[in-house]
């Protein structure tokens, strides 16, 4: 059974900031180095470097010491809804929060951003009262899919932990409806294939341990060999377990079928032939409506260790997806690192 390090199934704001922070402090113990670095792509200017600085014979007003260890003050205050029910009065009170930090930022943190007309009254009140100050705050207003996808930037395919934990940390919001799906149209989510890869594309579907968490997406590709080797759109989703009394399904989304079935049963018989246990313990079986050929190439040395979700609207500079056989088309001329 999956240990998750993520609260579920708990919709009180508190328990949500709890693990928004817990996934920036499992960031931020993993390597200080790439949580500052997100802090700064996300919250902070290009001038703001909070990490500590070592210096020789720096010189002061009236000395030169031998050396200096510093770091520069900041401070982010977090306010928490589980919808768009911020209040520019409660705002405000917050900014009393502050002291003499040299960098100040306020987070609006919730399922979906602020409506632009709320956004518009709070920020001129803000305004007004950084006008009074002479190190002024800066307010973001962002989503749990904007914090998860901004860490997603910083960290990569071999930081397996930090990987784990972010899937783990998606899977939580998604169960709770803190990130909508709406946008999964356009993710495509690579698995590793290697010595199943014939018999998924030939059937028309993937498996893995049902444990595992994922971000919502519509498409499925499959890696071998520094290459996406096949992509197609996904069509169901059904977990199956071989149970005392017989297979017991769940289906997530789709349709149980007896083909389906059926393919779930082959899958199982060409796992064994593979060294691959996948009958006794709980898998999801993911189908698609056909796998495509492509060669989508990982230009970057080794092989990556687990799964990679790409944006297809950026990998292809699109906001309108063409059919999956286009696709699989149009990947064999991109690269990925």
């Amino acid at each position: 059974m999956k240990i998750h390090y993520f609260q579920r199934y708990h919709a009180k704001e508190n328990v949500a900031t709890a693990n928004t922070m817990l996934l920036l402090s499992r960031l931020y113990q993993y390597s200080s180095d790439k949580f500052f670095r997100f802090l700064k792509s996300e919250f902070f200017s290009d001038s703001f470097e909070p990490e500590i600085v070592f210096n020789l014979q720096e010189k002061s007003v009236d000395s030169i010491p031998d050396a200096t260890i510093t770091q520069e003050s900041f401070k982010i205050v977090v306010e928490t809804k589980m919808s768009d029910w911020f209040y520019s009065e409660q705002l405000m009170r917050h900014l009393n929060s502050f002291g003499d930090e040299k960098y100040k930022v306020m987070i609006t943190l919730a399922p979906e951003i602020m409506a632009e007309d709320k956004k518009k009254i709070f920020e001129q009140q803000l305004k007004e009262y950084n006008s009074a100050q002479s190190k002024p705050v800066i307010h973001i207003n962002t989503t749990f899919e904007g914090i998860a996808n901004a860490i997603q930037e910083v960290i990569d395919d071999r930081d397996y932990e930090m990987q784990e934990v972010l899937d783990d940390y998606l899977n939580y919001c998604y169960n709770d409806g803190l990130i909508a799906v709406s946008d999964s149209w356009k993710f495509m989510r690579m698995q590793l294939a290697g010595t199943t890869l014939d018999f998924n594309v030939s059937q028309d579907i993937y498996y893995d341990n049902a444990d595992r968490g994922f971000r919502a997406h519509d498409y499925l590709s499959l890696y071998k060999n520094k290459s996406v080797r096949a992509v197609g759109k996904i069509s169901a989703r059904i977990t199956a377990v071989d149970t005392d009394n017989g297979m017991q399904y769940e289906v997530e989304f789709g349709e149980l079928t007896e083909e389906r079935k059926q393919k779930i049963a082959d899958a199982i018989i060409d796992g064994v032939q593979h060294g691959y246990d996948i009958k006794s313990s709980k898998h999801r079986y993911f189908f698609v409506e056909k796998f495509y050929e492509t060669d989508f190439k990982k230009i970057t040395p080794r092989a990556p260790m687990g799964t990679r979700v790409f944006d297809l609207t950026q990998v292809l500079e699109t906001e309108n997806l063409p059919e999956t056989q286009e696709i699989a088309e149009l990947l064999k001329s991109k690269t990925w690192s």
